[in-house]
């Protein structure tokens, strides 16, 4: 008997979402566990598993990459082999036998390369080779990594569109990832119109949740940033080039908050029919601007984890995020959130609670000013300006500006709050 395969409830609220494509081709063996197809819902691309076994089988009419579809809508089949379509009289076929490896040419011998760290090098160990179109100037064939391959298999991707930038031209991971990036759309004509997409959607009806349903307020407050830039500068001096080490203004900040919030618990807290729910974790959430719109994906127990660690995690997600391949866990969770427009010259600013938490503190740009020293006399520190919304029906005046005062004490120290945060 014919096995439906149907849109998936992503979530209570969703109704509907986008067809992302399938992983399975038509005709293809797809075995219980398998990744079948990709559904967008909301702000994350979520891969649906298939419970059952069979020969995928599409129906005339079949959802395409880009369609929106409804929960509970058909998009195909799964037949056992000899078993027809419901309603079509032609046999479903095993499936065609696997097609013997591509015999892989060698290339001939490349100019010498640039030199390159031995760990860039045991990336490109491995892999099999694609063949390109014969061409009098390049070679018969291009080496791919393993994990390039199945990066290309996951994200659509063309590898003969792909440049490698491995040894003698072999294509990695990152090579795949970075032409799955989306180019940025050329800005509408005068008088044109920008479709509206279902992520843009979500986030116009949680910015409209948070206005109708919270009372905000926002507060405003610069501090000595001198020493926060000093301790990011000796993470740099002594990263010794690896990049993903170095903490960005953004996760230190993160850092402290967990243990400022853990000192002034209902900023974490959220409003509930007749409670106020407190955190059981810091789970912090950091605003990342992506193609699609913003996001929020959730870096969990702040507190608990080093900041090499907060580091690592933020960058993994925020990576994700800007590839569209977040997992809808990794953007729920959260019960503070921080967003950053120093980058873009912004000072102060009012930041939308992200709905339902308590409060979003924005991180503006650190300057260097003329200050007048405690002593009397003058000279130049770094300054920068927070910007705290929070929700009044949960917290009041008062208790949000110890939280703010709290948190500059622990930026204008930060390298002894890390150490003792207690």
């Amino acid at each position: 008997m014919a096995i439906e395969i149907v849109v998936p409830r992503s979530g209570w609220s969703m109704e509907e979402g986008t067809f992302a494509g399938w992983l399975k081709a038509a005709g293809e063996l797809v075995k219980p566990g398998d990744k079948l197809f990709a559904l967008e819902s909301d702000k994350s691309i979520e891969e649906a598993e298939s419970m059952d076994g069979g020969i995928l089988a599409l129906p005339p009419g079949a959802p395409k990459q880009g369609d929106r579809v409804k929960v509970g809508q058909l998009l195909g089949y799964l037949l056992q082999p000899g078993e027809s379509l419901p309603g079509a009289a032609a046999p479903a076929s095993a499936p065609p036998a696997a097609p013997p490896p591509p015999v892989v040419s060698a290339p001939p011998p490349p100019s010498p390369p640039p030199s390159r760290a031995p760990a860039e090098l045991g990336a490109d160990i491995g892999g099999d080779a694609i063949p390109r179109p014969a061409a009098p100037s390049h070679r018969a064939s291009i080496p791919v990594t393993p994990r390039a391959r199945r990066a290309a298999r996951e994200l659509n991707v063309d590898l003969l569109q792909v440049s490698g930038s491995g040894f003698a031209g072999r294509i990695r991971e990152r090579d795949v990832t970075a032409a799955a990036q989306p180019r940025r759309s050329e800005p509408a004509p005068a008088g044109g119109a920008i479709p509206i997409t279902s992520l843009r959607r979500t986030i116009a009806e949680r910015m409209r949740r948070s206005q109708t349903e919270t009372a905000p307020v926002t507060l405003t407050s610069r501090f000595d940033a001198t020493n926060l830039v000093g301790l990011r500068n000796q993470f740099k001096a002594t990263a010794a080039g690896d990049a993903p080490a170095i903490p960005s203004y953004t996760d230190i900040v993160a850092k402290l908050c967990a243990h400022a919030l853990r000192r002034h618990p209902l900023l974490a807290g959220r409003w509930e029919s007749d409670s106020i729910r407190l955190a059981p974790a810091m789970n912090i959430g950091i605003a990342v601007d992506t193609e699609a719109g913003l996001m929020v994906p959730v870096v969990r127990d702040v507190d608990t984890l080093t900041l090499t660690a907060v580091t690592r995690r933020t960058r993994e997600l925020v990576d994700a995020a800007r590839q569209r391949r977040i997992r809808a866990e990794d953007l729920q969770g959260g019960v503070f959130t921080i967003t950053n427009l120093g980058a873009f010259g912004i000072d102060a600013f009012t930041p939308i609670i992200n709905f339902p938490e308590a409060a979003i503190l924005g991180l503006g740009a650190i300057r260097r000013e003329a200050v007048v020293l405690p002593d009397g006399g003058f000279g130049s520190r770094e300054v920068m300006t927070l910007s705290l919304t929070f929700d009044h029906r949960i917290v009041d005046g008062a208790p949000a500006a110890r939280f703010v005062q709290t948190l500059v004490q622990g930026l204008e120290n930060p390298a002894a709050w890390l150490l003792d945060p207690q």
